[in-house]
């Protein structure tokens, strides 16, 4: 049966609700503080995790070794004092009990447990090496710890405590989606499944997952929407009789090449520039336009793929085929100027999840 619920992912950026500097500044030290708990826990976590999986294999202690991995008072071959979460619980607990609340580490514990068991027997076959974390991890919570969520209508802003630190939101561009998402939390209408604080560059972001229903268009399956992509137009829909063409090259690939171009001509003229500060005010410009072509891509591929999907929702066809795919694929690969500039893989991520969302069938022919 097929699945009526779709999880989406969202990020949205938090900011200390506190009046003064200090207050803030201490917010951040205990923030990062946290962070790097996690990022040792979580290499310690797997470590232990990694070790109770694959005792079996170490035959070379001795004769009379036990390998049972469940409690001594349960099983006469058991070589654990408790269950085998709970030793790494306790683990945990003697190491930062007083550095990072438990219950923090505690959903650490329990979304690397399920993140092992599922890659567990490649770890066994040898396929995949075991994971490492980096010390920009996400710090992970249960909603259960957050408190007082609200939404202030005078501010238009959402308020909640998280371990007593006052958050705020800011909705930022996609102000009317994430702002409806938070209305339907508040009401009790959706359920977060999955949280966790990230810091990056000096900013907070709050990373959850959502369970939504799928939207409840009239599709037919058998009406089939034929899409083709191309260098020449990003994408071209047949439905039946009705054809449609989205983007072009001149607005696409051309802008892409400009964007590219101009960061080129800046690094050149970069020994050229006013030194002053040295290497931050000569590289000022350059670091501005660093990302702007990604930020470009990445806005045209969603307008794309929202128009394809608002067409095929008009046609009521349920089914998209993505035709003669792979043998452009391979195209690609041999034109190293086409798979510079070929971002389809990603226009076609968007369109699963797009069509995913409003009911409609992905095929990749």
């Amino acid at each position: 049966m097929e699945n009526s619920t779709i999880f989406l992912t969202r990020k949205i950026q938090l900011i200390v609700d506190l009046p003064t500097q200090e207050e803030r500044k201490e917010v951040w030290s205990t923030l990062y503080k946290w962070q790097n708990r996690c990022f040792i826990a979580a290499n310690l976590i797997v470590s232990h995790l990694y070790v109770q999986e694959m005792v079996k294999d170490f035959f070379y202690f001795s004769e009379g070794i036990k390998y049972k991995l469940v409690d001594e008072n349960k099983d006469e071959d058991g070589i654990l004092e408790c269950s085998r979460m709970n030793t790494i619980y306790r683990v945990l607990s003697k190491r930062f009990k007083d550095e990072v609340p438990m219950y923090i580490l505690s959903s650490l514990m329990n979304t690397l447990y399920l993140s092992f068991k599922k890659d567990c027997v490649k770890y066994w076959k040898g396929q995949l090496s075991l994971k490492t974390f980096k010390r920009d991890i996400a710090i992970p919570f249960n909603l259960a710890r957050v408190s007082k969520f609200s939404y202030d209508t005078d501010q238009k802003e959402f308020y909640f405590k998280f371990y007593k630190i006052p958050f705020k939101t800011y909705l930022g561009k996609y102000y009317i989606d994430n702002h409806k998402l938070l209305e339907q939390f508040v009401s009790n209408q959706i359920k977060i499944c999955r949280s966790q604080i990230k810091l990056e560059k000096n900013k907070i972001f709050w990373e959850f997952a959502v369970e939504i229903e799928k939207e409840k268009n009239q599709l037919q399956p058998d009406i089939i929407a034929e899409v083709s992509l191309s260098l020449e137009y990003p994408l071209v829909v047949k439905i039946g009789k009705s054809r449609l063409t989205i983007g072009t090259k001149e607005e696409f690939l051309y802008r892409r090449l400009a964007i590219q171009a101009s960061r080129k001509r800046i690094l050149e003229g970069v020994p050229y520039c006013k030194g002053g500060k040295g290497k931050e005010r000569k590289l000022k410009i350059a670091k501005k336009l660093k990302n702007t072509e990604s930020k470009y891509v990445h806005h045209r591929l969603h307008v794309y793929s929202r128009m394809l999907i608002d067409f095929c929702v008009e046609k009521k066809a349920g089914t998209i085929v993505i035709v003669d795919q792979e043998e452009k694929i391979e195209i690609a690969k041999k034109e190293s100027f086409v798979l510079r500039n070929w971002s389809y893989y990603e226009l076609i991520h968007k369109i699963k999840y797009k069509a995913d969302k409003a009911g409609i069938e992905l095929i990749t022919a």
